[in-house]
């Protein structure tokens, strides 16, 4: 149904997946599992993956696993294309207004750089 991509900076870094290199392999595994659903199911519970109300379209992944939380950013290219471009430990009750400009930001990168191509 759906695909998951992850941002790249115009040197070739890829952030989240320099994240996702940092998790324990049983928070991998969660996080994993939760793209799994991403992908495979129609309708996504919100409590895994939601639009943020007030942004420039950009969608968070939720991933919780004991005391832990992540937070994934990410937008879509089209209908089926999810791409993560902003990830980190979850540790205030609402995301930051810098992490969400730094997710919009990516997102301009990413359709510039596209664009250009």
């Amino acid at each position: 149904m759906r695909e998951i991509s992850f941002y790249c900076t115009a040197s070739g870094h890829s952030p989240v997946e320099q994240f996702l290199d940092s998790l324990t392999a049983r928070q991998g595994t969660k996080v994993t599992w939760v793209f799994r659903l991403i992908e495979e199911l129609e309708f996504i519970p919100k409590q895994y993956f939601k639009k943020l109300v007030g942004t420039d379209d950009i969608w968070e992944v939720r991933v919780s696993i004991g005391r832990d939380a992540f937070r994934l950013l990410s937008f879509f290219d089209g209908p089926k294309l999810v791409v993560l471009n902003h990830a980190f430990a979850k540790q205030t009750q609402k995301i930051s207004r810098s992490d969400i400009r730094l997710a919009e930001q990516r997102k301009r990168d990413y359709f510039r750089r596209k664009n250009d191509e």
